[in-house]
């Protein structure tokens, strides 16, 4: 397939070179044992192949990598953005706080309509909000690293209705780790990830026939942290019954080994930040 120009492809995406990616600090549990044991050139071999893999089926926009910020590269954190409005995240940890005014120049440089966080309501981006593919809906996750506060900031400012979702194991610390919603109104996920009201409300606002519930070893693989686009869902890796069950519902796999960005608890939808929300 060769590279849509501007005028055909539907999806845009931003990504950030990896210059400057290590795990310098522990902020989840995926980051234990891992620090200063990234191997630089095999990420940025990974990193340009999921890069190759989406300029064959979208555009990709590219933010300038800063030193001291080595999770830079895990743009889905840097903010939501829903058509020209963009909201940027207030991490939690102040090891990534330093990324928020280069994601917020990034935007405004291009004409977003930049807002931000109320200070004390933590919010970590499209890492912890995730718009259905088939109702007028975000889901939102607190319970690790965003505030609850944060939901009625996002209904209020983007004019949607927000679902609520409490995460509760801390291997799954972003919503974007263990839930993935799908063009068609499928749905990704890992329900242990979730608290049992927040189980009920998934399975309320999703029927039966369009959720695919992942067993523990392709939700430890980052199965869910998945880019969709259109009928192609890329994953690091995953088992010969996922991808029969993707299949079956219509969808490609492609699959691309991203190993290095899992030891800092990252992977294929960690590394982008979807920008053509309607």
């Amino acid at each position: 397939m060769g590279k849509p120009d501007a005028a055909q492809a539907r999806h845009v995406f931003l990504m950030c070179p990896p210059e400057h990616f290590t795990v310098a600090y522990i902020i989840n549990p995926w980051m234990h044992g891992n620090l200063r044991r990234i191997d630089h050139a095999v990420a940025r071999q990974q990193w340009r192949s999921l890069y190759d893999i989406l300029t064959d089926r979208a555009i990709v926009r590219l933010v300038l990598p800063q030193p001291g910020s080595p999770d830079m590269v895990f743009t889905a954190n840097a903010g939501l953005v829903k058509g020209r409005q963009c909201i940027v995240s207030r991490f939690r940890y102040p090891e990534r706080q330093y990324e928020e005014p280069y994601f917020a120049d990034w935007f405004m440089d291009r004409g977003y309509e930049v807002s931000l966080m109320p200070r004390d309501i933590a919010f970590e981006g499209a890492g912890d909000a995730l718009f259905d593919r088939a109702q007028q809906l975000l889901w939102m996750a607190h319970g690790h690293r965003s505030t609850q506060g944060a939901c009625e900031v996002l209904s209020g400012r983007l004019g949607v209705e927000v679902e609520q979702l409490k995460l509760v194991d801390t291997r799954f610390y972003h919503l974007d780790t263990c839930f993935c919603p799908l063009e068609g109104g499928f749905l990704l996920y890992f329900p242990p990830a979730f608290d049992e009201d927040s189980r009920a409300r998934i399975e309320s606002r999703v029927p039966r026939s369009r959720r695919i519930a992942l067993d523990e070893e392709d939700a430890l693989a980052f199965a869910c942290n998945a880019v969709n686009i259109d009928s192609t869902v890329v994953v690091n890796r995953g088992s010969a019954a996922l991808v029969a069950a993707l299949s079956h519902k219509g969808f490609e796999v492609v699959q691309t080994p991203l190993s290095e960005f899992m030891k800092a608890g990252g992977s294929a939808k960690c590394l982008t930040l979807r920008l053509d929300e309607p």
